[in-house]
């Protein structure tokens, strides 16, 4: 049964970080492309940053390059997102996903499509108080 279990929201000041984790159960993230999406209130799902462990490549969106940091643990079947100074229009409902054919493409990628993913897990809020 394969599950996503994203976990490390919270409310936090301008300028400051949070750590969101996903573990996958069922599967085994270097087999897959595991990515970060958001979603505010009456805004459409965006995707944010993605990684495949297989090879270590990861992709971010230009609202995150240079503050947000995704990496895996294979050992513990996690990926996690290092959010640094982050900023007000990062509040949203974080989500991961998992892509079965996406490990190899994201050199390439100039975007992430939400259906591009198989497997969801619930979200995380994250919000951000200026």
């Amino acid at each position: 049964d394969v599950q996503l279990q994203a976990s490390g929201g919270g409310l936090v000041q301008a300028g400051g970080c949070l750590r969101l984790s996903c573990a996958a159960s069922g599967f085994t993230i270097d087999d897959y492309a595991i990515g970060w999406f958001r979603q505010a209130p009456g805004k459409e799902r965006e995707g944010v940053s993605c990684i495949s462990s297989s090879d270590g490549s990861t992709y971010y969106a230009d609202s995150v390059k240079g503050r947000f940091t995704i990496s895996s643990d294979n050992a513990k079947n996690t990926v996690y997102l290092q959010m640094n100074r982050v900023k007000p229009e990062d509040t949203a409902v974080y989500y991961c996903a998992a892509d079965s054919s996406g490990r190899f493409t994201i050199p390439y990628i100039t975007t992430m499509r939400p259906n591009w993913y198989d497997y969801w897990g619930k979200g995380t809020q994250v919000t951000v108080s200026s």
